[in-house]
């Protein structure tokens, strides 16, 4: 089993990262992302800007390009690189990523490590494989992108450090960048082309304003549209939003909407110098608008300057203005129409950083402290309370957080079921992670432990590293700053799981032991007891067998003594893993036979199928070779049922064991390589690396010694790249015996000597059999 938190996770369920995953077999059908924010409707002019970059596409169609989108802020470069994007997003048949860098929001740039890890999920890369190293994540991102022809928008940079870590290493793919900086250190390494975007000519500045206001308003003076236009600097971002207003007003001359905007604009010519004529220009025309909102708009357009990122839905927007979901959705289509925000999906709208930052301007000036804070409070809450939601729905085992009742006029968001919340924790997870930082920053320290304590029930699942390992250290000095000591060890025992699951081994043992500290200073059984299982489960994986076998004994007492029908057997299967492990068959035997029967009269299949792969291992080694073939195709079929990859890779691997200890090799290796290509689609090197030793086993029982010695030979070089000693034993071990078979005595037996070499620091039983075995050649 895996999961969550408060989930008994089998040790064999974790195995090591893939740090270097070389890209599918040909015949794997990869994901194909298609990320492109939606284009600009009524978009106009920019011909030669949008031919500059045809020409570019098509003088090197099959070389890895850069293209620097730079310009003014305003001037349009996102619209232009989108609109022109999904025009030739044909000609990049694998798909197109998307990422808003906030090189230039109010919020803190986003971090390059998360955007990685954000690109190779859409590129298909299972959560196991992905290293939570930056650079090797960086190095696993450029092996996915060879081969591939994609498009990659990279939006708002600030800095080239942002961009060189997600450029394809291979010819293929185009990236575009937009910019308000040259960026030209891009130009020197990496060949990057630029396209710098200026004001809109005059005459284009009029059409674009004429297309937006043509069918509501036909008559205008064409001097007056150009008057409006250098009004507006020409900037195409402050031109729709003075073009959206005129349409709104269509029976209103347009020289009266003129002076309006002289007049607004006359406001900051004492303060602007020659050369901020453009930002001014922007800034007049973002108060000409706002201030012809309505008082209710005026004040939500405000209130969404606080929001901790810039891209949210309308149940956040409802939150931070209390006025209920229903009238904030009609408030914003208000804002949409007036240019103010944009709409980017059925529920969420996004915020220009510009737009942004001038929100943020107005909360401050017309706004009480106060009620700034009551509106951060209240989405925070809502993020928090909607968080908890989504957690009763996929983690429903899970103890739960005791919150806070929410404000009267504040609701949760409405999800129906577990699928939902899965949708709702992917949509807000940038937003979550802004919104714990928002609330340390504050010293709402309890808020932003809670959202920490609440989210680990989603990382658990999809095991996005960066955010887990970002949240629960955030949360972590928050409890402390409030002198939480449950929430201390709550956030120490999920860092130990976060560091355990991408393989910061040590990491995790630091931050188990001092949850373990914490439990029992508290006095706290039920606790104590959860954190010795995943210590225990950390030592199984390290295979310190008999540090494993008490924690878990330990954490059986505790459970037992508290009368608690569900993790006394859990943990006594987790017990029983490490008693085969130990070779101690007799005591591990009666512990999986209960958990058999508990999982079963639990109706817990995926339980039942992994207790029965340790049954077969039992049965295996005790030569009951003809029941442990019988137990372990049980589990496969269980597998089939499940319909699950994961079941059924793990599960087969056992199954082809059985078959071939039973004298069918054969077979044998039609289950390993099952495994194998299963394994290798979850990206899971670690079992795909165990699968490739076993089918080395059976050609060799086959009498095909030189494959076997292939076989074995991929398979100690995986288990030596992910840093698993054991496993690598093992595999050289075999690699020995194959290679005896081909008359490669002397390779033999320096495969021997390094196989006894990292032997040296285990003490197990099995370990001194194989030492010995090793030992007599």
């Amino acid at each position: 089993m895996s999961g969550t938190a408060g989930q008994v996770v089998q040790a064999q369920n974790i195995q090591g990262l893939h740090f270097h995953a070389p890209p599918l077999p040909a015949h794997h059908s990869e994901p194909v992302p298609w990320q492109l924010p939606t284009d600009l409707r009524g978009f106009v002019n920019r011909v030669a800007e949008r031919q500059a970059m045809d020409r570019l596409l098509a003088e090197h169609p099959s070389a890895a390009q850069v293209l620097v989108v730079t310009g003014t802020a305003g001037v349009g470069k996102t619209s232009l690189t989108l609109h022109w994007a999904h025009a030739v997003r044909a000609q990049f048949p694998d798909g197109q990523l998307y990422a808003n860098l906030h090189g230039y929001d109010p919020q803190p740039p986003a971090a390059v490590a998360q955007v990685l890890e954000r690109f190779l999920r859409a590129l298909g890369v299972p959560a196991a494989a992905i290293p939570a190293d930056p650079e090797a994540m960086a190095a696993a991102y450029r092996s996915q992108m060879a081969g591939r022809r994609m498009l990659i928008v990279l939006d708002n940079a600030s800095q080239a450090a942002q961009v060189r870590p997600l450029l394809p290493g291979a010819p293929g793919s185009l990236v575009v960048v937009t910019s308000r900086h040259r960026l030209s250190g891009l130009s020197v390494r990496e060949g990057a082309r630029h396209l710098t975007l200026e004001v809109l000519a005059e005459q284009d500045a009029v059409d674009l304003l004429r297309a937006v206001t043509a069918d509501y308003r036909s008559e205008d003076d064409p001097a007056e549209l150009t008057q409006l236009a250098r009004l507006c600097a020409r900037l195409p971002l402050a031109l729709r939003i003075a073009a959206e207003r005129a349409a709104g007003r269509p029976r209103m001359p347009l020289d009266d909407l003129i002076q309006d905007l002289r007049d607004e604009s006359s406001l900051w010519d004492a303060l602007s110098s020659e050369d901020e004529e453009e930002s001014e220009a922007v800034r007049s025309v973002f108060a000409w608008s706002y201030r012809a909102l309505s008082a209710d708009a005026a004040r939500l357009f405000r209130m969404l300057g606080l929001h901790p990122t810039g891209e949210f839905s309308a149940g956040a927007a409802a939150a931070l203005t209390a006025v209920g979901t229903r009238r904030t959705r009609r408030l914003l289509d208000g804002l949409v129409a007036t240019h103010m925000v944009d709409q980017i999906a059925p529920d969420r709208y996004r915020f220009h950083d510009l737009l942004r930052a001038y929100a943020i301007d107005q909360a401050r000036g017309e706004q009480e402290p106060q009620e700034s804070e009551q509106a951060l409070r209240r989405v925070l809450a809502w993020y928090l309370h909607t968080a908890d939601a989504a957690q009763a729905r996929i983690a429903p085992q899970e103890p739960r957080v005791p919150l806070d009742p929410l404000d009267p006029e504040v609701e949760p968001a409405s999800l129906a079921d577990e699928a939902a919340s899965m949708q709702w924790f992917e949509h807000e997870q940038e937003n979550l992670v802004a919104a714990t930082r928002t609330a340390a920053a504050l010293g709402l320290d309890r808020y932003a432990w809670q959202l920490a304590v609440v989210l680990r029930a989603f990382y658990m699942i999809r095991n996005p590293f960066q955010d887990w390992l970002a949240v629960s250290l955030v949360g972590l000095e928050a409890a402390r700053c409030e002198g939480d000591r449950h929430a201390q060890a709550e956030l120490h025992e999920s860092l130990g799981m976060a560091f355990t699951q991408s393989h910061q081994l040590d990491q995790a043992a630091e931050q188990y032991r001092a949850a373990l500290e914490v439990r029992r200073e508290l006095g706290d059984p039920f606790g104590e007891a959860l954190t010795l299982n995943g210590f225990g489960l950390l030592e199984l994986r390290q295979r310190q067998l008999f540090g494993a076998r008490q924690a878990f004994e330990r954490a059986r007492t505790l459970f037992q003594g508290l009368d608690d029908a569900y993790w006394a057997p859990l943990v006594a299967v987790n017990l029983a893993e490490a008693e085969l492990a130990l070779a101690r068959y007799e005591e591990a035997e009666p512990l999986v036979r209960a958990g058999l029967e508990t999982f079963r009269a639990r109706a817990n299949r995926w339980g039942e199928g992994n207790t029965l792969r340790l049954l077969s291992l039992i049965q295996l080694e005790t030569r009951r070779e003809d029941e442990a073939l019988d137990t372990a195709q049980q589990a496969v079929d269980l597998a089939l049922e499940l319909n699950s990859p994961v079941a059924e890779g793990h599960w087969l691997a056992q199954l082809g064991t059985a078959q071939r200890t039973a004298g069918h090799p054969e077979d044998a290796l039609g289950s390993y390589h099952r495994a194998a290509v299963i394994q290798r689609t979850l990206g899971d090197r670690s079992r795909e690396a165990l699968a490739w030793d076993g089918a080395g086993q059976a050609y060799l029982d086959l009498g095909r010694a030189e494959e076997a010695s292939d076989f074995h030979r991929r398979a100690a070089a995986v288990h030596g790249e992910l840093g698993d000693r054991w496993q690598r034993a093992v595999a050289l071990s075999h690699l020995a015996d194959a290679l005896d078979a081909t008359g490669g005595s002397a390779d033999a037996s320096r495969h021997r000597s390094e196989a006894l070499a990292l032997l040296g620091e285990f003490t197990d039983p099995r370990a001194e059999r194989l030492r010995e075995r090793l030992t007599r050649g």
